[in-house]
């Protein structure tokens, strides 16, 4: 069964292609799930696959892209849905 987590990035995380890089890190680390910009200026996702995938991926949204300014990461688990794919949600 796969692990499933959902996250919520703060900081200066809208604006800097966030989403964009989320798709990119996640199709080389074979996690599949979405990535969505929040009106309240967080990113949010819901990340599923592997373990050692998932870590790694939960890792990265505590980086984010070369011009984010992450100041948290708040990482809750998460029932798995199947996704096929990693998708930007508007």
């Amino acid at each position: 069964m796969p692990k499933a987590v959902t996250v919520k990035v703060t900081g200066r995380v809208q604006g800097v292609s966030f989403r964009w890089y989320a798709v990119e890190e996640a199709e080389r680390l074979g996690v599949t799930g979405w990535v969505r910009n929040e009106p309240d200026g967080s990113v949010a996702a819901h990340l599923e696959g592997e373990d050692s995938a998932v870590d790694a991926m939960v890792e990265w949204c505590g980086r984010g892209p070369p011009y984010a300014s992450v100041r948290h990461v708040a990482v809750t688990e998460a029932a798995p849905t199947g996704a096929k794919a990693f998708d930007i949600r508007y």
